[in-house]
């Protein structure tokens, strides 16, 4: 069916608006990468705008040695990890039964209500605070781990996308003698690809660029997550905390400049990572979406 005149120039328009709000969203990345390769005098005298002025890698060379922030990175990756790996398998096995009907599942309703009423009433950051101190996590990579290891929903999403898969698809594995287990491993998990990847994405991006907790729950900024450790730093450089020729080379360097190439790649893992699963985020988002 030939395209109408009114069709093609909705198209155009609607590429050139999303062309601008993609242009948008990318210049604060290239700002800082522009500003972190910049000479300082140029970044201090305002000159520096998408592109480098007296292009230098001093600020990265400086930044690869400082021991840190690359720690603090590492904290992130585990932190990540763990939390992708923990909330992946928890929040299966939470939507898995909750997606049966009340005749399969009885006291479904109860378990239900159980998940979402903390979704509207939750205690708040004190006595959460109290609750990881009485468990000895303050201090642990586990107190940024646990206390969002099931998020009510991750649930909700992949519960209705299980909902919305084939009946006939369990009770077809059923007739041939698979248990719950088997259909949930072997029938429900590869067809649930794009919303667990939805959930991953979700789950990563919240656990990588989350810093509150980092500085609340840990008791030495040498165990701040990256965000957590970003958070303290780029808002106050302690020149009293380096050495002397640490402060030396920071002189030279520039806060500005060590700040935008620090922050540049903070970024950097999340914005390799999500252009692979941006394939599946978008379907996993509509099919796992409340349905009427």
């Amino acid at each position: 069916m030939p395209i109408s005149k009114g069709e093609k120039i909705f198209n155009v328009i609607n590429s050139i608006f999303l062309v601008l709000v993609a242009l948008f969203c990318l210049a604060p990345m290239v700002y800082m990468l522009a500003v972190s390769l910049s000479d300082n005098a140029q970044v201090v005298a305002g000159n520096v705008t998408f592109w480098p002025k007296k292009f230098t890698t001093a600020t990265y060379e400086y930044l690869f040695g400082y021991k840190a922030f690359w720690k603090s990175m590492g904290i992130s990756v585990v932190r990540t990890a763990l939390s992708l790996a923990f909330t992946l398998t928890l929040t299966v096995l939470s939507a898995y039964p909750l997606s049966k009907s009340p005749k399969k599942f009885y006291g479904r309703s109860i378990f239900a209500w159980y998940f979402f009423i903390p979704m509207l009433i939750n205690g708040g950051l004190i006595p959460t605070y109290m609750i990881i101190s009485r468990l000895g996590l303050i201090g642990s990579l586990w107190a940024l781990v646990l206390p969002s290891a099931v998020t009510v929903f991750y649930v909700m999403l992949l519960l209705n996308f299980f909902r919305g898969l084939p009946e006939e698809l369990e009770e077809a594995a059923l007739l041939d003698g698979a248990g719950q287990w088997t259909i949930l491993f072997r029938v429900f998990l590869p067809l649930a690809t794009p919303a667990l990847a939805t959930i991953a994405v979700y789950c990563s991006l919240a656990q990588w660029n989350e810093w509150f907790n980092g500085i609340i729950y840990m008791k030495t900024p040498s165990q701040y997550p990256l965000m957590s450790y970003l958070q303290a730093t780029v808002l106050n450089v302690d020149m009293e905390s380096l050495s002397a020729e640490e402060q030396m080379k920071m002189a030279s360097i520039g806060s500005d400049t060590y700040q935008a190439a620090q922050l540049f790649v903070a970024a950097l893992p999340m914005l390799c990572i999500y252009p692979f699963m941006q394939k599946y985020f978008t379907k996993g988002l509509v099919m796992g979406s409340v349905k009427g």
